[in-house]
C-alpha cells in the first residue's frame, strides 16, 4: 500500500476538523494566554489542525513502497548509489517543535537499483510523522536494507532542532548529526571511508 486513500472535502474543498479537535487548539491558545475568540485568532484552530494533518501525512504512507519499482537491468553497475544534501522536516515528538535539516543516503547495489527520487520519497514518509532524529536515521537506513538487499546501506542525517533552538537552552546554529551503516559500509573500512568521504563527512 502506497497511500491512503484522499479525505473527503466540505464544501469549501478543505479537510474537514472535528470540533473537538479544534477545541483542543482553543485551549492550548487559552493556556498560552491568547484569547481564541479574538479576531487574528478565529480560524487559527482549524487551520493549525489541518497543518499537523499535512505534517504528519507520513502515518498514511508504507515507506517501502517507494522502493517496490525495482530495475535488474544495470548494466553491471555495482558501484556507490550516492544521494545528498536532500532537505526534510519532521517535528520532534518531546516538544513537537521543528526539526529542520538534511540527509545523505546511500547504497551499494547488490543485483537491483531504485529510481534515485525514491530514496528521497522513503526519507520524507518516516519524517512526516513525530520523530527524533536517532529513531529517523535507523528506519531509513532499515527500510532500504530490508527492501532492496544490497551489499551496504549508509545514512547520515543533519538536523536543527526547534526544541533546542527556540526554547530550553536556546541555542540557535547547533546542528545534530547521526549516522546508520549496515553491511559493507559497517564491516569494511575502506568502504566506510569511501561513503562517508563521498558524503561530506
Amino acid at each position: 500500500m502506497g497511500c491512503d486513500h484522499e479525505p473527503e472535502l466540505d464544501e469549501n474543498g478543505k479537510l474537514p476538523v472535528p470540533p473537538e479537535v479544534q477545541e483542543a487548539i482553543r485551549t492550548l491558545i487559552r493556556w498560552s494566554g491568547d484569547d481564541p475568540q479574538r479576531e487574528g485568532l478565529i480560524d487559527t484552530p482549524s487551520r493549525v489542525a489541518r497543518a499537523w494533518k499535512e505534517y504528519c501525512q507520513g502515518y498514511g504512507e508504507d515507506p517501502a513502497y517507494h522502493l517496490s519499482r525495482q530495475f535488474e537491468e544495470v548494466g553491471g553497475y555495482d558501484e556507490l548509489v550516492l544521494l545528498k544534501d536532500i532537505p526534510f522536516q519532521s517535528h520532534c515528538e518531546h516538544h513537537m517543535a521543528p526539526i529542520t535539516g538534511k540527509a545523505a543516503i546511500a547504497y551499494m547495489p547488490k543485483d537491483r537499483v531504485v529510481g534515485i527520487s525514491k530514496l528521497a520519497r522513503v526519507l520524507h514518509a518516516f519524517a512526516r510523522r513525530l520523530q527524533i532524529q536517532e529513531r529517523l536515521t535507523a528506519e531509513v537506513a532499515q527500510c532500504i536494507w530490508d527492501n532492496l538487499h544490497p551489499h551496504g546501506v549508509a545514512v547520515v542525517i543533519e538536523a536543527q532542532h526547534g526544541c533546542m533552538t527556540g526554547r530550553g537552552v536556546r541555542t540557535p546554529g547547533v546542528g545534530m548529526v547521526t549516522s546508520r551503516l549496515m553491511g559493507c559500509f559497517l564491516d569494511d573500512n575502506r568502504s566506510r571511508k569511501e561513503v562517508l568521504s563521498l558524503m561530506g563527512y
